[in-house]
C-alpha cells in the first residue's frame, strides 16, 4: 500500500498563515496600534483582557494568531534559500 504525502497538510498551514498574517494582524495592529491609543474606540481594560485570556478559546485563538504566520514566513523562507540563493545542497535534512 502506498503511503500518502503530508504536503498538503503543510500547504494548509502554510495558506493559513497566509490568511491570518492579512486579514487578523492588521486588524489588530489597527486596533491596539491606533484605534485604542488615539481613542477613536473605548480601550478595554487590563482586567477585562486578563479575564478574555483566560478562556480555552481565546488562547487557542492567540496560538493561532502567532503560530501559523511564523510557519508562513518559515515555508517562505525555506523556499527563498532553496530555489532563490540556490542552496540546494542544504536540502540533506
Amino acid at each position: 500500500m502506498e503511503r500518502q504525502s503530508n504536503e498538503a497538510f503543510f500547504w494548509m498551514l502554510f495558506s493559513a498563515g497566509g490568511v491570518v498574517a492579512a486579514i487578523l494582524i492588521p486588524i489588530h495592529l489597527l486596533l491596539f496600534g491606533l484605534a485604542f491609543p488615539l481613542g477613536w474606540l473605548h480601550a478595554p481594560t487590563y482586567d477585562h483582557l486578563m479575564a478574555l485570556v483566560r478562556l480555552p478559546l481565546v488562547r487557542i485563538y492567540l496560538f493561532v494568531l502567532c503560530s501559523l504566520p511564523l510557519f508562513h514566513w518559515a515555508h517562505r523562507f525555506r523556499y527563498t534559500l532553496y530555489d532563490g540563493l540556490q542552496v540546494k545542497h542544504l536540502n540533506e535534512v
